[in-house]
């Protein structure tokens, strides 16, 4: 099994980021790639079409401010083997700034070049479906980027009012593949202070307490 290890970044990446991959068990053949530009959608593109050209059987998006467990993984991949309608599938992260609210989307959908999404009122303890997700902790098969690739050229560019993630979402969904997130794999978005679920949650009951 060959698995693509894919991180879009700019010239430098966070210590705690570093940290993570360095402490990442691997499984099977892995290769890290690291694509550095300042446009997010060509780097994402670049990676892909590695993946396709290397011949991956998996890719493994990493967004180069997250951190995660050294066994997410090999976690991720028993999830796919597990449950074989996940073509997709995402970890719980949240946003780096207020309100810190997780980044899944429950509707992802097109309208005459406008991107219309809703966001999960709450958050699932198990495996659950959804629209659209950020692509900060990603695993997919290689083949879903083949197909996409096939019918819609660019596989990341942005569409209407939506960035590259949420873009590729709605194409993999237009091609009958199926995106899911596990909220058992914890990840942390490296901003001033880790945002994870705890800090989400804490973050949620001050501001109730507050009135707001």
């Amino acid at each position: 099994m060959k698995i693509l290890i894919a991180v879009p970044c700019m010239d430098q990446v966070p210590a705690v980021f570093a940290h993570s991959l360095a402490a990442l068990n691997k499984v099977g053949e892995c290769s890290v790639k690291f694509n550095i530009g300042s446009l997010i959608y060509t780097s994402r593109n670049i990676l892909a079409l590695n993946g396709i050209q290397d011949g991956a059987d998996y890719i493994l998006w990493l967004d180069s401010d997250m951190t995660f467990d050294p066994n997410v993984l090999k976690y991720m991949l028993k999830v796919m083997e597990e449950h074989p309608e996940v073509d997709v599938l995402t970890g719980l992260y949240f946003r780096r700034t207020p309100p810190f609210s997780p980044v899944l989307f429950d509707k992802l959908e097109m309208h005459d070049d406008i991107t219309e999404w809703s966001e999960f009122d709450t958050i699932p303890d198990e495996l659950f479906e959804v629209g659209g997700c950020g692509f900060g902790c990603v695993l997919s098969r290689t083949d879903i980027f083949i197909d996409v690739h096939t019918k819609f050229g660019n596989m990341f560019a942005p569409l209407g009012n939506t960035g590259e993630d949420l873009a590729f979402c709605w194409r993999a969904r237009q091609c009958g593949f199926r995106i899911f997130c596990d909220p058992n794999i914890q990840l942390g978005h490296a901003a001033h202070t880790i945002v994870n679920r705890d800090f989400y949650e804490s973050y949620r009951i001050t501001k109730q307490g507050a009135g707001e």
